[in-house]
């Protein structure tokens, strides 16, 4: 007998499908007393596209995540029974299948839908009917948005793999990309979070390739030729894999799959690589995907293996099927449900239809869930380790651990991780965030170098490079036409610096300068008019003495600077020497003069205290040792001193003392030599505000930006003169003026430079000086050329090659050793010598404390004496303090220790030393006085009247404390002392 063809086996599927459902519904509708060990079915619904791979791989996954779960949990009351409908790749047939579930089975929950177009009004229903929509495969960002409690996502959102792609960008330093996408709900809603982040990193959008999902291949190959004539070379690929097959087998056909190419797609066809045919992966070469982390786990290798050997037996037709995110999402999908029901247990399962009228409409006759509250509180709460990592829910979203960066080569080869904690590392356990982490990768075109993102678009061969045409400072840049064969020819300080630079970039670029100018050769403009010609895309860059302004950069897009920066204001110098007789005092300042002054005198005073016992040069009267120690003290200043130094202490002063006074000579000297011949040519004003108070000229280059800094510091317009060549500026300085010239000039640092290297005798720089950006070279705006250019300038300026440059075009015209500077001499103060002051002091000061220290040991019987008054006492040490130390070495002749006379034709104390100039006239110490008890005056020899003829003899007071080196001796006759004075 043989059996209907289709419609028996399908009745027969139905049947197999439906009657257990319908018995199972019956079932728990119709028994409301249940014992302790019955299981209770909970119905749910499932969408999902079960003629398509995807469909049948979710379904097979969701079917063996049930019997795992029931296997492993089988004292749970509960059991989920599938009640599955078809989406047939059709949003209104989506639909229609959730409000069949809703109102004719009374789902609890509902797995699915398969898209997320599908997604988004199911997620209505489910919020009308309080019942739980989980989806597993719906990743559109919008449905976030939608305020609905009972929508869970078991998914990852799209907006969340931005991260990773921003991150892998911005590690190569790509400074533009290109997204193409699909024309619908699925493509559109990345590109505002993709945008965003992208412009965070800066990283410029310059055109988004919309296609659409019915798109022919002629209408795909159109817009791929587009994109070819552009410049940029990133792409970022969002769509799924039936239309973005298709875009990898026409750009690689068009030549944009060759090397300095880079293709980044995103999940949607990463996670389905496996399922594209070899043609499709062949033309994929080099591309970089992103997809979700999925640990590798023994459970997901042995569920893989099950999956396979039962998914064949199902699908015996689909040998090459593999498991993909989305089955194992679902399973993870189903355990979670299954979990969240058996927690809100088995109270009430029907609908609430007390509102419902009798004349409502299907979308409105389904009712209300009245489990629906506990299972939606039951799912928020979820967490478990599943198939795909942890499982939680964080406000209805399934959270994101990592997500894993591949590479197409022959296959998905893994490169490296992102994570939102970590960023890019070729680990999970790596902290490391730089590109060098990523495996190596290769690029399409077999390439292992990393493409620059961008190229010189196919129909523009070279660069269009606009130079200007002006008359002066032709140092930067000149231009120059062959009358006979009309060549152009460019060259100047500006032009070698941009050849310089190109040569450092990695890569080559064709360029041609083309002067601004018109056919007579004169300038087509201002330097304002040619940057704007960058921006009406009639050159490509401009080079030459351009300066980096904000008004400029609206239109253009500058380098960084490669000169000096600033505007400032140039003026004559004239020579300010004044001739003063007293210019001698100048190279110190007065507190120097004073300080010096005073420690002439002390160090007098202190070499006398230290030699007036001991040295004949220092005794005689009391002028004569005044003036003795002065002379010697001055004399220093140019080592004439003629006195001997005896005592060791003296000599101690005196050799730190000729140290100080020899820094301070040569100093001194230094300073005046300085103040006599080079520090003398002073600038002839130096306050803008003066220039305006007096009305005087100031000058400025034709056609710089200068003038509106002019007129914004106050100057009349009148009185702006401009000048076009340096020539021309030196000329209006030499007329003044009061003659129709100039007092001052405002210019650019390096044009001043240039003025001041050729006439430094004559012009000098002043402040203030007006900051700006200085001299760059403009490109269009969003140019990937300028992060590469700026960079090839800092490597130009930071080497040798640019002290090359500049000395070839400047130091020629440069005719002093540092053109644009002055010299300014100071005079020498205190701050700068006080450290040897302090020095000379303390040992000076330490010289006198040790002299005194010894005197006063040496003559403590003379204080102690108690039988002499305090005055008598102190009267006598004084006497004996400005006497001769007789004991000392220089009184003393070979037959040993004598009182010698006093007269006046008494030879030198010591036959060693030659006869000094005070010692022919020994006799003057008779004369110095000294006052007895009855203030009469006395004579060193204690006479009152001093015979000059006779032999002076010491007072015997002065005898006995000099002579006896016995201190027993000494202490013995104190008392005599005391009554002969007496």
């Amino acid at each position: 007998m043989t059996r209907p063809n289709n419609p028996t086996k399908l009745f027969s599927s139905l049947s197999f499908i439906l009657i257990p459902q319908i018995i199972l519904s019956l079932f728990f509708f119709t028994n409301t007393a249940m014992s302790q060990n019955t299981t209770v079915p909970v119905n749910v619904g499932l969408v999902l596209d079960i003629n398509g791979e995807v469909g049948k791989v979710a379904l097979s996954c969701i079917n063996m995540s049930l019997a795992d779960f029931y296997n492993s949990n089988s004292h749970y009351k509960t059991r989920l029974i599938l009640n599955t409908r078809d989406s047939k790749r059709d949003v209104v047939a989506a639909a229609a299948a959730a409000l069949d579930l809703l109102k004719n089975v009374q789902v609890q929950a509902m797995l699915g839908p398969e898209n997320s177009m599908q997604t988004n009004f199911i997620i209505q229903l489910g919020n009308k009917s309080q019942v739980p929509i989980l989806s597993f495969s719906a990743t559109s960002p919008s449905l976030t948005s939608i305020r609905s409690p009972y929508f869970f996502r078991g998914a990852l959102n799209d907006s969340s793999q931005v991260g990773a792609i921003t991150a892998i960008i911005k590690a190569f330093g790509w400074r533009e990309a290109v997204p193409i996408y699909v024309d619908n709900q699925y493509g559109e809603e990345l590109i505002p979070s993709l945008t965003d982040a992208l412009q965070a990193i800066d990283t410029r959008v310059p055109y988004r390739s919309v296609i659409s999902p019915l798109a022919t291949d002629d209408q795909i190959e159109k817009e791929l030729y587009k994109l070819l004539t552009m410049q940029t070379r990133v792409f970022i690929l969002h769509m799924l894999p039936s239309l973005g097959s298709r875009i990898f087998q026409k750009a690689n056909e068009i030549g944009l799959m060759n090397k300095g190419c880079v293709w980044i797609m995103t999940d949607g066809m990463t996670n389905l690589l496996r399922t594209l045919e070899p043609s499709v992966t062949d033309s994929m070469q080099g591309v970089i995907g992103v997809r979700p982390y999925v640990p590798k786990t023994k459970a997901l290798e042995n569920f893989r293996v099950r999956w396979k050997r039962k998914f064949l037996q199902e699908n015996p037709s689909l040998f090459d099927a593999e498991l993909n995110i989305f089955g194992l999402l679902a399973y993870d999908a189903t355990s979670a449900l299954a979990v969240a029901v058996e927690k809100a247990g088995i109270t009430s399962f029907g609908f609430d239809k007390t509102n419902v009228s009798s004349n409502a409409t299907d979308l409105e006759a389904f009712g209300i869930s009245q489990n629906g509250p506990k299972l939606l509180q039951a799912l928020s709460s979820i967490r478990f380790r599943g198939l795909t990592g942890d499982y939680i829910f964080v406000d209805g979203q399934l959270q994101s651990s990592a997500f894993e960066i591949i590479n197409v080569n022959n296959g998905a080869r893994g490169v490296g991780f992102w994570s939102p904690e970590k960023g890019l590392t070729q680990k999970l356990s790596s902290n490391s965030t730089t590109k060098s982490k990523l495996r190596p990768i290769i690029w399409p075109g077999d390439s292992t170098s990393d493409p620059k993102g961008w190229e010189i678009p196919t129909n523009e061969k070279k660069l269009r490079v606009g130079v200007p045409v002006k008359k002066g400072f032709s140092d930067f840049v000149k231009v120059t036409i062959d009358p006979k064969t009309q060549e152009t020819s460019v060259v100047g300080y500006s032009i070698d610096v941009f050849k310089a630079v190109i040569e450092e970039l990695p890569y080559a670029v064709a360029y041609d300068f083309v002067p601004y100018a018109q056919p007579d050769g004169t300038s087509s403009g201002s330097y304002n008019d040619l940057i704007y010609q960058v921006f009406l895309g009639e050159f490509d860059a401009v080079v030459g003495d351009t300066t980096i302004v904000f008004n400029r950069s609206n239109f253009v897009d500058f380098t960084l600077p490669y000169t000096e920066s600033g505007v400032s204001m140039i003026v004559p110098i004239k020579d300010s020497k004044k001739r003063n007789a007293w210019v001698f005092l100048q190279p110190l300042t007065w507190d120097l003069w004073v300080t010096s002054g005073c420690f002439f005198i002390f160090i007098g005073f202190v070499v006398w205290v230290l030699e007036h016992r001991v040295n004949e040069d220092f005794r005689g009267p009391a002028r004569h040792q005044v003036g003795t120690s002065f002379w010697f003290s001055f004399s220093t200043m140019v080592f004439s001193q003629r006195e001997r130094v005896i005592s060791n202490l003296a000599r101690f002063v005196v050799i730190v003392w000729c140290f100080v006074v020899l820094i301070l000579i040569q100093s001194y000297t230094a300073s005046l030599t300085s103040l006599l011949t080079v520090d003398q040519l002073q600038p002839t004003i130096t306050d803008v505000n003066l220039l305006i108070k007096r009305g005087d000229n100031v000058g400025y280059q034709k056609g710089s930006f200068v003038l509106g800094i002019l007129k914004q510091l106050g100057f009349d317009e009148r009185k702006l003169v401009v000048y076009n060549s340096h020539e021309e500026c030196d000329e209006l300085f030499q007329k003044g003026s009061a003659n129709g010239g100039i007092a001052a000039a405002f210019d650019e640092i390096p044009y001043a430079k240039l003025l001041i290297g050729q006439h430094c005798s004559k012009y000098t720089m002043v402040e203030p000086t007006f900051k700006t950006a200085g001299f760059g070279f403009a490109f269009p705006l969003h140019s990937p050329l300028v992060h590469d250019v700026s960079k090839a300038i800092l490597n130009v300026t930071e080497g040798d090659k640019m002290k090359e440059i500049e000395d070839a075009w400047f130091k020629k015209h440069s005719s002093c050793p540092d053109a644009g500077t002055v010299v300014s001499a100071r005079s020498l103060g205190l701050n700068s010598f006080w450290g040897l002051f302090l020095i000379a002091g303390i040992a000076a000061i330490l010289a006198l404390i040790i002299f005194l220290a010894v005197f006063v040991h040496e003559h403590w019987n003379v204080l102690k004496n108690s039988e002499s008054s305090l005055l008598s006492r102190i009267r006598i040490f004084l006497r004996i303090f400005v006497s001769r130390d007789l004991s000392a070495h220089t009184f003393k002749d070979k037959g040993g220790i004598q009182v010698h006379g006093m007269g006046p034709t008494e030879a030198s104390p010591d036959s060693r030393y030659p006869a000094s100039p005070s010692s022919y006239s020994q006799h003057a110490d008779s004369h110095f006085l000294f006052y007895g008890e009855q203030g009469t005056p006395r004579t060193e020899s204690g006479n009152s009247n001093h015979n000059p003829n006779s032999q002076a003899q010491a007072p015997p007071e002065i005898v006995s404390a000099v002579e006896l080196t016995n201190p027993d001796q000494e202490i013995a006759r104190s008392p005599q002392v005391v009554r002969e004075n007496n």
